[in-house]
């Protein structure tokens, strides 16, 4: 057996496999996030760590056996997310998550004081990343910057807790834009920028690599016949591709998480920043990735059931499984600014088009519209060579209607797949196997079974196609509104 660990931005999940790489069993716990002020979005680290020994907890009350014969742990989580240690390894301030946008002057500082930013990193200084946010710690909260000495990503942060061992894998790294990505390894050009060195950073590792054991305390409170190796892991978007099999260049999927994604696996380093898209390395040797990133995706729906106090379940049940066009209302969702195409972290979410007339359904129809948009966007920031066929992960995938959307609105195939919301967690339990094992990628990174596919119904495809052109013009609008 094998266990996957997903430190998430709503929840942290535990994902148990057995030996035909098969969801055995499962638990989460959820998980909050504080806003304090305008743009900043933080967490307690401390909140990660006794969620996910909950969630284990679960898992051992449940299938005792089955925790007792685990051989390798895999962890996966949010990207971007700064945790500061000092000294003695106590946190000094809350976890600055990937959502996060006070950081937009820093960026401008970075781009402007390092011209080679791009090239190096291959993306944007974008107030998400990491290394921003500790620039701006070190111009706005001095005497805590004074005190760091290590920084750590979120669930890096976890598995030191469960392990001992400070590590972060590629994929992550990635994401803090200190990394090279094209040489998977720091850049001393990079650190300098934020007045960091390597000192500060944890070891780098591979996400299939055996980087340390589970300690000996919890694999006692787990039953647990020896304590298992853990591997390297992965970010949540690379460890769902792990889970999902994309690991051949041209493999992609679509996300509709917390955040949203358009994936696409490429076997070399392919920057286009220009476009605002992020090229990282992906968790396994010798692969990369490209992606469009949206930051509010099934977070939208989230917040339109807040808003209209329903579940989400009640809100998308008078819709049905399909629609018969877009909806007459027109929804942006950047309710936490935007990444992929605009690096905006200051433009908000729009409502647009509505009518005495208007109803619940056709507010909530548009709201699942926006983030297909959004999505599509992000596809046509991909490029010549995009995927046309995609996997559907993340919570918005338990909706087909959402899925016939998608399909019709991105004028490509969507697939709905087993086990598509443990995405990143069954990823990270594939990496423990590997790390455990020594097997290769291709063996146990499988593509999942396919449910469903949803093609473009042409009719609706062009009908969304104009809507889309529509949509976009929106953005100034929203731009100038938040201004």
């Amino acid at each position: 057996m094998f266990l996957g660990i997903d430190i998430g931005t709503s929840s942290v999940k535990a994902v148990l496999t057995d030996a035909d790489g098969a969801v055995a069993g499962s638990a989460s716990r959820p998980c909050t996030v504080s806003r304090p002020h305008p743009l900043w979005s933080e967490q307690e680290p401390e909140d990660w760590v006794a969620a996910a020994v909950a969630a284990v907890d679960e898992l051992a009350e449940r299938r005792p056996a089955d925790l007792a014969g685990v051989l390798g742990i895999g962890f996966s989580g949010q990207m971007h997310g700064a945790v500061l240690l000092g000294a003695d390894n106590r946190v000094l301030r809350p976890a600055i998550l990937w959502n996060d946008g006070r950081s937009h002057r820093q960026c401008a500082t970075l781009e402007e004081t390092l011209p080679t930013l791009r090239a190096i990193s291959g993306n944007i200084a974008m107030p998400g990343f990491t290394a921003p946010k500790l620039l701006w710690v070190a111009e706005e909260e001095p005497e805590t910057f004074a005190a760091l000495a290590k920084v750590l990503l979120p669930k890096a942060y976890v598995r030191w807790r469960f392990t001992g061992a400070m590590v972060e894998e590629m994929s992550d790294a990635s994401g803090t834009l200190w990394l090279d990505v094209g040489r998977r390894d720091w850049s001393d050009d990079l650190l300098a920028a934020t007045r960091m060195t390597r000192a500060h950073m944890p070891d780098l590792a591979e996400g299939s690599d055996a980087v340390a054991q589970l300690s000996p305390e919890l694999a006692r409170r787990w039953g647990m016949k020896t304590p298992p190796l853990v591997a390297g892991g992965a970010g949540d978007c690379a460890a769902s591709a792990v889970g999902l099999g994309a690991i051949t260049p041209g493999d992609g999927f679509l996300s509709l998480g917390t955040s949203g994604v358009v994936w696409r696996t490429t076997d070399r380093f392919l920057p286009n920043p220009a476009m605002a898209v992020h090229a990282f390395c992906h968790a396994l040797p010798g692969v990369w990735h490209q992606m469009g990133v949206m930051l509010s995706s099934a977070a939208s729906l989230a917040w339109a059931a807040s808003t209209l106090g329903a579940p989400e379940a009640e809100l998308l049940a008078p819709l049905g499984d399909a629609v018969d066009g877009p909806s007459p209302v027109a929804f942006l969702p950047y309710l936490s600014g935007e990444r992929t195409p605009h690096n905006d972290a200051t433009v908000r979410g729009l409502f647009a088009g509505l009518s005495a007339e208007t109803t619940r359904d056709a507010m909530v129809q548009a709201v699942l519209e926006g983030v297909a948009f959004a999505s599509r966007d992000n596809l046509v920031a991909l490029g010549e060579g995009a995927p046309t066929v995609f996997d559907l992960a993340g919570g918005g995938s338990r909706s087909r209607l959402w899925a016939r959307i998608c399909a019709d609105a991105l004028g490509v195939t969507i697939h709905r797949i087993e086990d598509g919301e443990v995405g990143a967690a069954l990823g990270a339990a594939h990496l423990g196997r590997m790390a455990a094992t020594g097997e290769s990628p291709a063996t146990v990174c499988r593509k999942p079974r396919r449910l469903e596919t949803f093609t473009p119904d042409p009719a609706r495809a062009e009908a969304y196609s104009q809507a889309w052109l529509r949509w976009r013009r929106l953005y100034p609008l929203a731009k100038e509104f938040a201004s």
